[in-house]
């Protein structure tokens, strides 16, 4: 198990926040602490105000542009998914009577703080990514075996429980094996977090399906409940930056599919428009104002179709 709170992370201004202390910032989500102890109190436990930031990172960078709203569109969509989900997870208030602060109204929950695992539990329902590399290789995904003959977006019969090792800010997840995890955690937490994973996959593909969106795959994170011992699902849930999500009316396997995410971003990214090469220490240039646009309709189509509501 990990520390409760991840060490390191990005060198940010975080907004200062009335009654909050800043303690870590990732990717994309910056981490508060109560500044006294009356709010763990109110809570009874400790707290993290997890706050989601409108950064984007693309190829191991975080990105000089930002894309309007992003932080709200990932954070209304979890908290969408926990409610569906039926499993344990770590939100305990997310509007501002609940005790969010309202200068980040929307983008913000407060949380149970977790001793996080020190795994990236990863489904896969479908064979693309950094799966489908390995198989070409190899004709396995995290040394499991797969079928011969698979393409690009092949529906697998059965859906995986991939794991990575949480790496760094600005380094790489590296796949790992199921008995990699159980070396890390254990015989009985590595089952339990197959099952949870699974579980929230195939709820969350059924329900994706239903609304015309295919959910390709995704990447869950859980932590003990100090409190109560339980194993709980926290950090994000289920979003285009956790998730991979295809249109199920042009779905077709044998070509790359295109996703709810920031697909635009890498795509300009590595054109010869942007002059960019990935594979040097160059951090990415700033975004053109049309690739942000059509990166945060993306997202926010992602949304209202997942979650049948209009994105204000």
């Amino acid at each position: 198990m990990t520390d409760s709170l991840p060490t390191g992370g990005l060198e940010t201004e975080a907004l200062p926040l009335p009654g909050w202390t800043h303690v870590y910032s990732g990717k994309v989500r910056d981490l508060y602490v109560p500044a006294d102890e009356s709010i763990n109190e109110k809570f009874g436990q400790e707290c993290v105000l997890v706050v989601a930031s409108d950064r984007i990172s693309a190829y191991d960078h975080v990105l000089s542009s930002e894309i309007p709203d992003k932080g709200r569109v990932l954070t209304q969509l979890s908290l969408w998914w926990f409610e569906q989900l039926g499993v344990e997870h770590h939100v305990l208030a997310s509007t501002v009577e609940g005790g969010v602060p309202a200068e980040v109204e929307g983008r913000a929950m407060i949380c149970k703080k977790l001793d996080m695992f020190p795994v990236e539990c990863i489904a896969r329902g479908y064979l693309t990514g950094s799966g489908l590399a390995e198989y070409k290789e190899s004709g396995t995904v995290c040394d499991i075996p797969l079928p011969e003959g698979l393409v690009d977006g092949s529906r697998l019969k059965k859906a995986l429980f991939t794991p990575s090792a949480k790496a760094e800010v600005g380094e790489h997840d590296e796949n790992i094996t199921y008995d990699d995890v159980v070396a890390m955690v254990g015989d009985d937490i590595a089952a339990r977090l197959s099952e949870l994973t699974l579980k929230i996959y195939t709820r969350a593909e059924e329900i994706a399906r239903e609304r015309g969106i295919i959910l390709a795959d995704t990447k869950v994170e859980f932590g003990v409940d100090a409190n109560t011992g339980v194993i709980t699902l926290g950090d994000e849930v289920l979003t285009p930056d956790s998730s991979r999500f295809w249109d199920a009316s042009t779905y077709a396997p044998g070509k790359s599919q295109p996703s709810y995410d920031k697909q635009y971003v890498r795509d300009w990214l590595t054109s010869a428009e942007s002059g960019w090469d990935k594979s040097s220490d160059t951090p990415p240039p700033a975004l053109p104002a049309e690739v942000v646009e059509r990166t945060r309709a993306r997202y926010v189509e992602a949304y209202e179709k997942l979650t049948g509501r209009t994105f204000a």
